[in-house]
């Protein structure tokens, strides 16, 4: 198939697609004309691409769940390299998670002590008029 059938089957652009080949994630065979020549194996590569990136994985972290797939696994996810880009991300969204956790017990701190010291807060309106 074309370039253009594969982004419309994919859901994507061909934009996206050449960028995709451009940076090593897409390798299509040119055809006698010049023309890509694109298979059934890159509609499930793109899936997999658009998945992982929807995910929160950055281009380079879907490259080994492509080259899973070009080795004939059935899915992206089904060698060692993508689990531990898995495992990985994993760890960096942990790490994310008990930052703002910090930041929210911070917070939760901060407004117990200012109800302690003002059990009925004064409110600012928004033309700054102050009620108490």
């Amino acid at each position: 198939m074309r370039i253009g059938e594969l982004a419309r089957r994919a859901g994507t652009t061909t934009r996206a697609l050449r960028f995709y080949e451009a940076q090593g994630l897409l390798d299509a065979p040119r055809a006698a004309n010049g023309y890509r020549d694109y298979g059934e194996e890159h509609v499930r590569m793109v899936a997999e691409i658009r998945t992982l990136q929807a995910a929160g994985l950055s281009l380079d972290d879907t490259r080994p769940f492509v080259d899973c797939l070009r080795s004939g696994h059935e899915a992206g996810d089904s060698c060692a390299d993508s689990i531990e880009v898995y495992e990985r991300k994993l760890a960096e969204v942990d790490a994310c998670l008990d930052r703002l956790n910090s930041v929210r017990a911070d917070l939760l701190a901060k407004l117990a002590a200012a109800m302690a010291r003002q059990p009925d807060p004064c409110r600012v309106t928004q033309n700054q008029e102050t009620r108490t």
